[in-house]
């Protein structure tokens, strides 16, 4: 399969489905008309996104899979045997790559609802795919070949960084990087509230607040350091730095912060269980 101006579909258009599409077609994988979804009809709102896109947007799954070369399977986890279950009734040419980035659903699971012999990669991307620089992992199915992963890689690394990884790891991931924007976003929102009660503009704060969790990850990133040893470097003795990391200490900051991936990660397995 070349990798250069694909025919990508998703079925189902929500927020993941237009941040991947839009990437994909910033870093010049694919174009507009190159891509076609498919969303509920009640789904108005995505069916004008893709639309106002300059993609074709669909109320039906089998024609996306049709049309496309890489099929993007991005509805809820409980609506992907509902979403899937039409497609083992018909025949398509082999050259499909199936990815999926519904939460919970295994390739196992994937493999069994898909027509025979299909070729799958579960995929976990985040949110800021839509600006080129989300964090995905995927898991290369049985059928899928040493080409596969080279396009799924190909379509990942253009909206972030992208690695492959075991299967047992997904459920944790998914709790990390997953949900972790909402994490840093809530973060941000602090930060920045805590700005305005000491006397700062609200639109200073916020953009203070986010550059200065950009830049910190791109530290962590780029110097490869231990955060902590980046923390100590920003932290004196006796200073404004250390009073405000006990104040963050005493009130369980990093044990909360735990916590939620271990309660998120918990949620995602209870979905994979249930499918719901």
């Amino acid at each position: 399969m070349s990798s250069k101006l694909l025919r990508i579909g998703f079925i189902g258009g929500g927020k993941m489905a237009q941040a991947m599409a839009k990437g994909f077609i910033s870093a010049g994988l694919t174009k507009p008309e190159s891509i076609v979804s498919s969303c509920h009809p009640s789904d108005t709102v995505s069916l004008k996104a893709f639309k106002d896109l300059g993609a074709e947007a669909l109320t039906e799954n089998i024609p996306v899979v049709q049309k496309s070369q890489v099929v993007i399977v991005s509805v809820k986890p409980h609506i992907v045997p509902i979403a899937l279950g039409d497609l083992k009734a018909v025949k398509f040419d082999n050259d499909k790559l199936f990815l999926s980035v519904a939460m919970g659903v295994t390739i196992k699971q994937l493999e069994q609802i898909l027509p025979k012999d299909s070729r799958v990669i579960r995929v976990m991307p985040n949110t800021p795919a839509l600006v080129q620089s989300g964090a995905s992992v995927f898991v290369k199915g049985n059928l899928a070949t040493e080409g596969d992963t080279t396009v799924a890689k190909k379509l990942l690394q253009s909206i972030g960084t992208c690695e492959e990884v075991s299967e047992s790891m997904m459920d944790a991931i998914t709790a990390l990087s997953g949900s972790g924007p909402a994490y840093v976003y809530l973060f941000i929102e602090a930060l920045a509230d805590g700005g305005v009660k000491m006397g700062l503009p609200r639109d200073l704060a916020y953009r203070l607040a986010a550059q200065t969790v950009l830049g910190s990850g791109r530290m962590v990133r780029e110097t490869k350091e231990h955060p902590g040893v980046l923390k100590d470097d920003v932290t004196s003795p006796g200073g404004s730095t250390a009073t405000g990391i006990h104040f963050l200490e005493e009130r369980a900051f990093r044990g909360t912060v735990i916590g939620a991936i271990e309660a998120a990660t918990k949620r995602c397995k209870e979905v994979a269980q249930s499918g719901h």
